[in-house]
């Protein structure tokens, strides 16, 4: 298989985007989010079915509920279109979704079934769909240590544009 890297920086791109939109979700970042959206695109979640950039929005409005969300991106099979304009992904995700009490952990499993186009340089999502897979909730039980002396998550959500690391 010959390996063209130009093809391989746009897959990198690709990936760049699903990791915007979960960091935009996880640190409640709506201008992180919404780059990952084009104007016009679509996304399919479910009980919301409508322009990305709406969605966002209701994702604001909706996810501080949580002490905190962790929408992990695994497999993410990228596939090109004729012409290299636009591409087809399939990404498996894991969501943890953590309440503010200590009460139990709610787990979501799914896919996103995603189009994406590119314009000049730049890889945005077009369309999105939002696949359940499962959900499941797990026991909140602490491990044996001293949780205290990390930072703790909650603090950086929202994020404000804090950049990465800090």
């Amino acid at each position: 298989m010959r390996v063209d890297g130009a093809q391989l920086a746009h897959r990198e791109a690709i990936r760049e985007v699903a990791y915007r939109y979960a960091r935009g979700v996880d640190r409640l970042d709506a201008d992180v989010m919404r780059s990952a959206y084009w104007p016009e695109a679509t996304d399919d979640h479910g009980r919301f079915s409508g322009n990305g950039w709406e969605f966002v929005d209701r994702v604001m409005s909706t996810h501080g509920r949580w002490r905190a969300t962790m929408h992990c991106n695994m497999n993410h099979s990228i596939e090109f279109d004729e012409g290299g304009m636009t591409a087809r992904g399939e990404i498996s995700n894991l969501t943890y979704l953590i309440p503010d009490d200590d009460g139990p952990w709610s787990l979501w499993l799914g896919r996103y079934l995603d189009r994406y186009e590119r314009r000049g340089d730049e890889w945005r999502i077009i369309h999105r769909v939002c696949v359940h897979e499962g959900t499941t909730t797990l026991p909140n039980a602490p491990m044996t240590m001293d949780p205290s002396v990390f930072r703790q998550g909650s603090v950086d959500r929202p994020a404000n544009g804090r950049p990465l690391g800090t």
